[in-house]
């Protein structure tokens, strides 16, 4: 269950705050909806409780708040907007990486996949998914660890009818199965007939906290909306016969043959007209706010004078269900289970689905609260929404909804709740019964996931090779450029050679991306700042730089063999210093974009530190390193080689004396200084966040 406490959020300037001592409750099993007009506060509300704003209160997931749970995709799954992914990458591999990053089977992104009938989509890009298709893929990202708790930010915003049916048949399904269903609208009839619970903010406070049933009668008043060519003359007899019973019944005509009559039933409007012989073409329970005309999808009541909203026996019979008992209502909301069940919200056939969307669009003007009528001395039908259906009608999913028999998510087999009403089988990723234990591996497999996901890293690959070779081939023509620069192809008026700007644009984009595209945003907030994603990111950025380098001075080498024969093209006798020179600045460059990034989340920001490197740091340690007052570590190596008295194996101390001798030169120094620097400016952001 979710548990929120006084959540207040830190105020602008003279402004007021935009939520103020926001406290409710969320239980398990239902779905409660946070319903409020636009500016409401209800995004702010959802925010301050994921701790992506700041502000003052204490959220509780299960007892424990956010920040306090080790692996917070396994306890919330998250959409607020449009998917947090790189249009660039596919379906099926946004979904695997979330799989690496949550630690399950990649066997889990084709699990949801098929949950939410997005197979046949699978490789195509976020990019290019419509609105409907981006609804079922943020599902599917907030199924992949099998949370306990969903929390959607108006979900079907935009949606058609169909689609949102989808989205609540599986939120709904989730409830069911003992989960915990948290969603915000703007829509009281969507509140109503998706929800349990309903809780109303009105400018940053909460106005309202009360079940369904409650929020329907007090602020959706039920009506009977009446078709008939003789609507003036059953309008009369129906008041007329209410002032004979002493009851409290409202006719209201609303144009035409129609009439909308307040304080009574489908039944007992039927056999008014049919003992007076008047012919009746729509009979059908409506709420207050639905407008005129919204009646046109609505369910029509059975002509036997049965209650408001139930199926005809035909239907039931076709449905297998049980027929409810008289004047019992209904739940407006689809069925995990099957198809849907006739509504006063919901129309019987599928093709009106069109009908019942422009209705909803018209009547999503009118004015929702209406004063209820009074109804003493009748039996007042409930209004939809009731969040526990009669017992007759109960399915054996819908049994778990009942306080005091909800089981918790996980203990018992999850049975294939049906999201999509009246569409092929699309069921609910079963659940994951084997959870991995925390393993260094999870990050590093997420991050070459993140990396291979997306062509950037090979394009800028295969530019820097074209770069390199071509302008090895133009420095080798012009002369003058000594042979370990020229296979580098780094003149001497550049501060850097094309492979070491490539490996530090990749480094850059490694976290850059992640603040563009936050797919982790849901994790933590924000990126999460932990060790183990940013050593992944070291390692796979080190790999990529080393590979990198290879290649560029490979195909330089090649090259220049082909243009102008062995003579330039062969390994120098120093190859193994030079060689440590080399990758050591390729991967310095790899690191320094990726700290950068990290630390001003930004991939300018990282590929501008690494130019700083030779452009300002470098001249610097030079003025420093040669200055009159400051001694030289001029033979450093060597003295290096005489304190290490041990031989090590393979003559392992050699290439420790070659790195040390990188690191004292200027380039070296500057970049290890530049390292250092940017390595604890991280570390020190990484434990602020942590000790907020």
């Amino acid at each position: 269950m979710i548990q929120a406490f006084g959540l207040t959020s830190n105020p602008r300037k003279e402004l007021p705050p935009a939520v103020d001592d926001v406290s409710f409750e969320v239980r398990a099993g239902r779905v409660t909806a946070l319903l409020g007009a636009s500016g409401a506060g209800k995004t702010t509300v959802l925010r301050l409780m994921l701790e992506l704003q700041h502000g003052r209160g204490l959220t509780h997931f299960r007892g424990r708040p956010l920040h306090r749970i080790a692996h917070p995709s396994r306890e919330v799954g998250v959409l607020l907007g449009d998917v947090p992914g790189h249009p660039g990458r596919t379906v099926r591999g946004h979904l695997r990486m979330l799989c690496a990053a949550a630690g399950v089977p990649v066997q889990r992104a084709d699990e949801v996949m098929e949950s939410v009938e997005l197979l046949s989509l699978r490789d195509e890009r976020l990019g290019t998914l419509s609105r409907g298709m981006d609804r079922r893929l943020g599902l599917a990202c907030a199924l992949v660890a099998d949370p306990h708790t969903l929390v959607f930010d108006d979900p079907v915003g935009a949606l058609s009818v169909r689609e949102a049916r989808r989205l609540h048949g599986a939120l709904r399904a989730h409830a069911v199965q003992g989960g915990t269903v948290l969603f915000s609208t703007a829509d009281p009839k969507e509140a109503a007939r998706a929800a349990d619970h309903v809780v109303t903010l009105e400018q940053g406070r909460v106005v309202a906290d009360q079940e369904a049933v409650d929020f329907a009668r007090t602020r959706l008043r039920p009506r009977v909306a009446v078709r008939t060519p003789h609507a003036a003359r059953l309008g009369a007899l129906l008041a007329q016969e209410a002032r004979s019973a002493r009851r409290s019944v409202e006719v209201v005509r609303e144009g035409g043959n129609r009439l909308a009559v307040y304080g009574s039933t489908c039944a007992d409007i039927g056999e008014a007209a049919f003992r007076h012989g008047i012919l009746v073409h729509q009979l059908a329970d409506e709420v207050g706010d639905m407008g005129p005309g919204a009646g046109v999808g609505a369910d029509a009541c059975a002509g036997d004078g049965g209650s408001a909203g139930v199926p005809s026996a035909r239907q039931r019979a076709a449905d297998g269900e049980r027929a409810p008992a008289p004047r019992r209502p209904t739940v407006a909301r689809p069925s995990p289970t099957g198809p849907p069940r006739p509504t006063a919200t919901d129309p019987p056939s599928a093709g009106s689905a069109e009908a019942d969307e422009r209705a909803l669009d018209a009547g999503r003007g009118a004015g929702a609260a209406v004063p209820q009528a009074s109804a003493a001395g009748t039996d007042q039908p409930a209004a939809p929404g009731n969040p526990h259906p009669p017992v007759a009608e109960r399915t054996p999913h819908e049994a778990a909804e009942v306080p005091g028999s909800i089981a918790r998510r996980g203990s018992t087999p999850r049975t294939h709740a049906t999201l999509a009403p009246g569409t092929t089988a699309s069921t609910l990723p079963p659940p994951i019964s084997v959870r991995s234990a925390p393993s260094p591996l999870r990050p590093l497999r997420y991050e070459i996931r993140r990396a291979l996901g997306i062509s950037t890293g090979f394009v800028v690959g295969a530019v820097v090779l074209v770069v390199s070779a071509v302008m090895a081939v133009i420095l080798a023509r012009i002369g003058h450029t000594p042979q370990a620069r020229l296979l580098a192809a780094w003149p001497r008026e550049l501060p850097l050679p094309p492979a070491a700007l490539g490996a530090g644009l990749l480094g850059a984009l490694s976290f850059g991306d992640e603040f563009r595209h936050p797919a982790l945003a849901a994790d933590r907030g924000t990126v999460p700042r932990r060790l183990g994603l940013l050593t992944a990111k070291l390692l796979v950025s080190a790999a990529v730089a080393l590979v990198l380098a290879a290649l560029a001075a490979g195909t330089n080498a090649e090259v220049l063999h082909l243009f102008y024969g062995r003579e330039l093209a062969r390994i120098p006798s120093d190859w193994s210093a030079l060689g440590a020179g080399w990758a050591a600045l390729v991967v310095g460059c790899a690191w320094a974009g990726v700290l950068a990034a990290g630390l001003f989340r930004s991939t300018t920001a990282g590929l501008a530190a690494v130019v700083a490197v030779p452009v300002v740091v470098v001249p610097l340690v030079q003025k420093v390193w040669e200055g009159p007052d400051v001694r030289t570590a001029a033979g450093f190596p060597l003295r290096v080689r005489e304190v290490l008295l041990t031989q090590w194996p393979f003559g392992g101390e050699r290439y420790v004396a070659e790195v040390l001798r990188v690191v004292v030169q200027p380039v070296g120094g500057a970049m290890t200084l530049s390292l250092t620097t940017l390595l604890c400016a991280y570390l020190l952001t990484t434990l602020r966040s942590r000790t907020r």
